[in-house]
C-alpha cells in the first residue's frame, strides 16, 4: 500500500513510501536535503518497519527537535498503528 505523509518540523515538504509484507519500499522525500535523503532511501528500502523506525526514531537534525527520518518514523509507527485498528 502506498502512503504520502506531510512532515512537520523538517525542511521535506512530503514523504511517500510503500509498505508491502511489513517491508517499506520506494521512499521518497520531496524537498529536504537531498544527497542525504536518497542515501537514506537507498539503504532502508526493503527493511522491515518496525527496524526503521528503531534506526530512525529519535535522530534531530540541529535544534528542530526532530528529522526527516525521525518523522519517516513517526509516519511508519502510524502505518502500524492503522494496522491494529479493525476493519
Amino acid at each position: 500500500m502506498k502512503h504520502s505523509v506531510i512532515p512537520t518540523g523538517v525542511c521535506s515538504r512530503n514523504i511517500t513510501f510503500e509498505v508491502k509484507e511489513g517491508k517499506v519500499f520506494n521512499i521518497h522525500f520531496e524537498g529536504g536535503c537531498p544527497g542525504n535523503l536518497k542515501m537514506i532511501s537507498k539503504i532502508l528500502d526493503g527493511w522491515n518497519i518496525e527496524e526503521i523506525i528503531s534506526m530512525c526514531e529519535g535522530n534531530l537534525c540541529g535544534n528542530k527537535g526532530t528529522s526527516c527520518a525521525d518523522q519517516l518514523a513517526k509516519a511508519l509507527k502510524n502505518v502500524l498503528e492503522e494496522e491494529k485498528q479493525p476493519n
